[in-house]
């Protein structure tokens, strides 16, 4: 089970356990389609299931880790059941990072964007290239964050930043966030592969039983409000989807 192919998704196992998942649709900075949506969760899965997989390293293709949704091929859900589907298949990508057995290093590379700022902070070990940049749209275009954000930027953040992070969509660089603790490490540009690779083989040296039980429990004790955030978001993002307003506000964005 070494290399597993998704249409928008690499995954490749190298021989130390190490499996990278790369975001690959470049031409559109990976932004988040149905298909790239579906593909993450499914590649996830897949490498959780893997015996020969121990560490996930989670980045993305060209220049930039994920641009959020893609406007181009945008298509706004038309009903409540069309909306709940597209939004369950986003949490079901969150699901899949976070509470997959193996450690994933978020390797961020560009822009971050929405879906995929989500991701990053969806990582156990988000490392940040010095000009990677992240920000939230949602709330300006009216409407909501994914992902259990809502549950993990106050664990890492406060609840004061959460909140100007959240409401206010403005864009933060790497060092800033670093400094915010949403970064755990952020390294040159030309130096992010190699860092996230040197830290996913200190996890994979570790015994796996012990590395799987640390994560599950970290995220277990913080599970009941990760669980009843994703669901909460999840209606408050049906809501958003199913009014008028936000399609007026997608279409100037």
């Amino acid at each position: 089970m070494s290399d597993h192919h998704y249409e928008t998704v690499t995954s490749h196992l190298d021989t130390n356990g190490i499996r990278t998942i790369r975001l690959n649709r470049p031409e559109s900075l990976n932004a988040m389609n149905r298909q790239l949506i579906d593909d993450v969760a499914e590649a996830f899965d897949d490498a959780n299931a893997d015996p020969d997989t121990t560490v996930i390293i989670f980045t993305g293709a060209g220049r930039a880790f994920c641009a959020g949704d893609d406007r181009r091929a945008h298509v706004h859900p038309e009903s409540e059941s069309e909306a709940a589907d597209l939004v369950a298949a986003i949490q079901r990508a969150t699901e899949a990072v976070t509470f997959g057995a193996k450690p994933v290093v978020g390797a961020i590379n560009g822009w971050a964007v929405g879906g995929g700022f989500e991701w990053a902070i969806n990582c156990d070990f988000p490392i940040w290239a010095e000009t990677a940049r992240a920000f939230f749209p949602e709330v300006s275009l009216n409407l909501f964050v994914t992902g259990a954000v809502t549950s993990l930027l106050p664990a890492l953040v406060g609840l004061n930043t959460a909140r100007e992070m959240l409401f206010f969509g403005d864009r933060y660089d790497a060092p800033q966030l670093q400094q915010l603790g949403v970064a755990w490490r952020v390294v040159p540009d030309d130096q992010l592969i190699a860092e996230a690779q040197q830290v996913a083989e200190r996890l994979a040296a570790l015994p796996p039983l012990a590395v799987r039980a640390m994560k599950r429990v970290l995220n277990q004790t913080a599970a009941v409000d990760l669980r009843a955030a994703l669901a909460h978001e999840t209606r408050a993002t049906i809501e958003g989807f199913m009014d008028p307003e936000t399609t007026r506000l997608l279409k100037a964005f």
